[in-house]
């Protein structure tokens, strides 16, 4: 019986100390459970705390790089615009290591470096996916540490402005074609633009309707290289860039729109983190093209390139080869900022009556930018006036319109920059440049005076022969630029070195009379060239839908160069007949701004 007690004893305390552990290790479970739920807690604070820090850390950053863009009227963000992936990134939490080094280049910014050459993004990859021939990563890496001085840029009534709104004039130089001077996209040539020239504007010019040009059966993607390329190297010299859409010998900008569309939403989407790019949507409207057709083509661009670049200057031609800013000036485009009207000269043929037209449409509120110059005649070619020259670069600054000089190439014309007989593309030194180069670097660089020992004429001499180079046609298309009209008929046009009496009339059976005067002539290498212009007048009593002429010579010329009209050259007998956009003529009206340029013996004139 004793034996059983103690068992049943033993049991029971077995029991109770079962139970009494049981009850330890749970009230130890729930404490450990209470901890780590603490835990938890607290590191749920401490995330939620480091989430409500970044917005507040990132908006101080942003404050800190706009606080020089407060006063802007457009309310342009000069801080970084990131890319549609940085973008997806900073959603979703991920810290790039981009935000970083942009949070470095803004801290540098504070302190008085260069600023950033982007909105924000790095350069966005090749379109075909490979890197830049000629161009090494560690280039493009320093590239991305310049831009311009100035950085983004605004329009502010008729001004060119800065970010902070202080006034900007862009001087510089445009290429020639880039399908036919491709390797003056270099650089070495624009570190050395830049540095020795002073140029902090450089414009790729693309031609669209010419032999090889964006339309018609010129490589595209060489062409869109050539432009990227352009853009890298003038970035790393902390210099601006125009992509020029250059229209020419296709008259109406609307005859390759769609065309436009598509290169403008690729260029613009690709460089939209720029700072220092400027668009030109179409060079020089002629052909009879009147602004209304300019403003409908550049009212179907614009948002193109909006849709990508909210703020980039965007310049839109003129008619007539960009003289007629009238036009322009009294019906602008308003339903977008930073919108430029484009006027180009050349001074040897416009003169005061254009400078007054740019005077008058800057009066009325226009922003003028002179995207093309240069010094001889309007065909790229002729003789250099240093006099207009000059009278234009004093009203350019005197209003601050930022030029660009035209060409960057040594092709055989006055306007070249280059010496046909130089094949440098870079390292050029004084004896490798033409009259007008020496005369560019001079203005640009402000050492004008040593150069005219340089064999540049420092005035006009009396003598109607001038130096000058010729050959070929500017544009490499029909049709160039001429001057207005009023100039013409007035003749404000006629150059000052042109003796007086230097017209003629020669008549036709089909009562046309045409009208001749010789308004240019210089001599090179031993050969005499003559610039003519012709104004065509039907005397009868009923319209005309075209017209044809001819001219006899007192010697056999050679035709060199012609524009608004069909030319053929027999003999001494040029025949002229018109074009579609001045043929048709009413009884009493008259055409004018038809020229031609012969070379050949001295003394050559018309019968």
């Amino acid at each position: 019986m004793k034996k059983i007690v103690l068992i049943v004893s033993g049991v029971v305390l077995l029991a109770a100390l079962t139970a009494v552990s049981f009850f330890i290790l749970r009230a130890a479970g729930n404490l450990r459970d209470a901890h780590q739920v603490q835990k938890t807690e607290e590191e749920d604070l401490d995330s939620r705390e480091a989430e409500d820090k970044k917005p507040q850390e990132n908006k101080d950053k942003e404050s800190a790089m706009g606080e020089k863009a407060e006063d802007l009227e457009s309310g342009r963000d000069v801080g970084a615009k990131k890319a549609d992936d940085e973008e997806t990134d900073r959603q979703t939490g991920g810290e790039t290591a981009d935000k970083k080094a942009d949070s470095a280049r803004s801290e540098e910014a504070e302190e008085g470096s260069p600023a950033v050459g982007s909105k924000g993004a790095d350069h966005p990859a090749d379109a075909e996916g490979a890197g830049r021939e000629n161009y090494s990563a560690d280039t493009e890496k320093e590239d991305q540490e310049k831009c311009p001085e100035c950085g983004a840029l605004q329009v502010i009534g008729t001004n060119l402005c800065d970010s902070e709104g202080n006034q900007v004039q862009l001087k510089g130089i445009s290429t020639h074609g880039l399908a036919w001077f491709p390797d003056y996209v270099n650089e070495a040539l624009f570190k050395e633009l830049h540095e020795q020239w002073n140029v902090n504007v450089i414009r790729l010019a693309m031609y669209t309707g010419e032999n090889g040009g964006y339309c018609t059966g010129g490589d595209q993607g060489q062409l869109k290289q050539l432009i990227r390329d352009g853009v890298e190297y003038a970035s790393g010299q902390n210099m601006y860039v125009i992509i020029d859409w250059h229209i020419l010998s296709d008259g109406d900008p609307n005859t390759y729109k769609e065309e436009a569309k598509n290169f403008f939403g690729e260029m613009s989407a690709e460089f939209a983190d720029r700072e220092n790019i400027l668009y030109e949507i179409c060079n020089e409207p002629n052909g009879g093209t009147d602004w209304s057709r300019v403003k409908e083509y550049a009212q179907e661009i614009i948002p193109v390139i909006r849709e990508n670049d909210e703020d980039a200057v965007i310049l839109v031609g003129t008619p007539n080869w960009c003289q007629f800013l009238d036009q322009a000036a009294a019906d602008p485009i308003t339903e977008w900022d930073n919108i430029m009207y484009t006027l180009h000269f050349y001074a040897a043929t416009h003169k005061e009556d254009l400078r007054r037209t740019m005077e008058n449409a800057i009066a009325g509120g226009l922003p003028v930018f002179v995207s093309e110059y240069s010094i001889c005649d309007a065909s790229g070619n002729g003789g250099i006036d240093e006099t207009q020259a000059a009278a234009w670069v004093e009203l350019l600054d005197k209003y601050k319109v930022s030029y660009v000089a035209w060409n960057l190439s040594n092709k055989n014309e006055t306007s070249a920059l280059i010496k046909s007989s130089c094949s440098k593309t870079s390292g050029l030194s004084k004896e490798d440049l033409s009259s007008t180069g020496e005369w560019l670097q001079g203005i640009l660089a402000g050492e004008n005076s040593s150069l005219q020992s340089g064999g540049f004429p420092g005035s006009l001499p009396e003598n109607p022969l001038v130096g000058g180079n010729f050959s070929g046609n500017r544009g490499e298309g029909s049709q160039n630029r001429q001057p207005q009209d009023n100039q013409e008929q007035d003749g404000s046009g006629q150059d000052d070195r042109v003796p007086e009496g230097n017209q003629w009339q020669t008549g036709t059976a089909d009562d046309l009379q045409a009208a001749i005067k010789l308004v240019n002539s210089w001599e090179s290498n031993g050969t005499c060239f003559y610039q003519f212009e012709m104004t065509v007048e039907n005397l009868s009593d009923k319209a005309i839908d075209g017209w044809s002429t001819e001219v006899t010579f007192n010697h056999e010329p050679e035709l060199s160069n012609s524009w608004n009209g069909v030319y053929s050259l027999e003999g001494n007998t040029l025949h002229v007949s018109s074009v579609d956009y001045n043929g048709k003529l009413g009884s009493g009206e008259s055409t004018g701004n038809i020229g031609f340029i012969l070379s050949g013996e001295a003394g050559l004139s018309p019968q």
